[in-house]
């Protein structure tokens, strides 16, 4: 029985996480546009135009300063 009762929680946590997945799957496509404009149907997503170069830059300087901040600190603790 106490085993039963350790796993309860583990058993309810994952039975909520795969039934919360579930509902994210069961979402149908977009609904159409209204007519009334000049193009039919759905049109192709535009974007993806945002540069990446700025962003991967910041990531790579912060990266650093936490590898050596990390190495600083291994070194002065010896």
């Amino acid at each position: 029985m106490k085993k039963f009762v350790k796993l309860l929680p583990v058993f309810l946590l994952s039975a909520l996480l795969f039934l919360s997945s579930a509902q994210l799957f069961a979402q149908g496509p977009p609904p159409p546009p209204p007519g009334g404009h000049a193009l039919d149907g759905n049109q192709p997503q535009s974007g993806g135009t945002a540069p990446i170069g700025s962003g991967m830059a910041i990531l790579l300087v912060m990266g650093a300063a936490y590898a050596g901040k990390k190495a600083y600190d291994a070194r002065i603790s010896e």
